[in-house]
């Protein structure tokens, strides 16, 4: 499917999209365009169907994304941004004739309240959680709109819906980074500077599921090279940790001696989450390969150097 072809990835330049770049180089495509932001703005029309011309596989990567603060604060932009680039891009590349085109959603698009271990036929069966709602509900409407043109169009789109991404490479930027990279800063920095301890977000309470950035660049090949359905498909590690644990651990193997102290005037965000993984493993072979503990070495290793 990838070999001889020629790929658009969005958000090439990001943090997903370079893993998957340089996996995909090594699978002989014909091309590989990047829709670097210079060149392309996704929110406007024009530049998507300039990005999509003759394009054979179109991978949507692209997305404005932030852990529960940015969610918090900037509501209006997360949906704006995101339902714009979606649309206007699976539009593009559905006149542009591309002949697949894969969608990443997010695990923010599911209820709040939904039994966990999440399965892809909860999807609809309420509402997000507050503070990833717009965010969440932006991104679902790609799974809306590709069985929309799947259905009156026959457009072979596709649609996964990932947990949260880590590894090298990751946002660090404390105004915008997930729960891993912030906490790998702020208790490299608190260790740096002899700080006595660690102040973080919420209970501690909460669970969250990981999964490994190379893992999830390989999902993204093995569900292009063989999946072709209208259903949604979880990519996850099949695993979930407290935040609290999280914290512990990410503590442990930056070798900080202070302690952590959890501020409860800031949100949790969803009680659990965690997805059933055997989709991808029954439809394309998807098993992540990546331990966790080792994920986070590498991470750590990664933003120390």
């Amino acid at each position: 499917m990838i070999k001889g072809k020629r790929i658009l990835i969005t958000g090439g330049n990001g943090f997903l999209g370079r893993h998957l770049v340089a996996k995909i180089k090594e699978m002989q495509p014909k091309s590989i365009r990047i829709s670097d932001i210079d060149k392309y703005d996704l929110r406007n029309y024009k530049d998507c169907v300039r990005a999509t011309r003759g394009m054979d596989i179109v991978i949507h990567l692209a997305a404005k994304v932030g852990g529960i603060g940015f969610n918090k604060d900037y509501p209006a932009d997360l949906f704006d941004d995101n339902i714009l680039m979606g649309t206007f891009m699976m539009k593009a590349a559905r006149i542009n004739k591309v002949k697949k085109y894969l969608a990443m959603g997010t695990i923010c698009a599911y209820p709040k309240f939904t039994p966990v271990p999440f399965k892809e036929e909860n999807l609809w069966n309420g509402y997000p959680e507050e503070t990833n709602a717009p965010y969440g509900l932006a991104k679902k409407m790609q799974l809306v709109q590709a069985q929309a043109y799947r259905d009156q169009f026959g457009f072979n789109s596709i649609f996964l819906l990932p947990v949260n991404l880590y590894g090298p490479g990751d946002n660090f930027n404390p105004k915008s980074s997930h729960v891993i990279p912030a906490l790998i800063r702020k208790f490299i920095e608190a260790k740096k500077n002899n700080d006595r301890e660690v102040v973080v977000w919420g209970t501690g309470k909460p669970s969250r599921e990981f999964l490994y950035v190379e893992d999830a660049a390989d999902a993204i090949i093995m569900a292009v090279e063989k999946y072709e359905k209208p259903d949604p498909v979880n990519l996850g590690a099949g695993f979930e940790i407290k935040i609290k644990d999280l914290a512990i651990l990410i503590k442990k193997l930056t070798d900080y001696k202070g302690k952590i102290v959890w501020d409860k005037t800031k949100p949790d965000g969803q009680p659990r989450r965690m997805l059933d993984v055997s989709k991808a493993k029954n439809e394309f072979g998807f098993v992540a390969k990546t331990s966790f503990e080792k994920g986070l070495k590498n991470t750590i290793d990664w933003y120390t150097k």
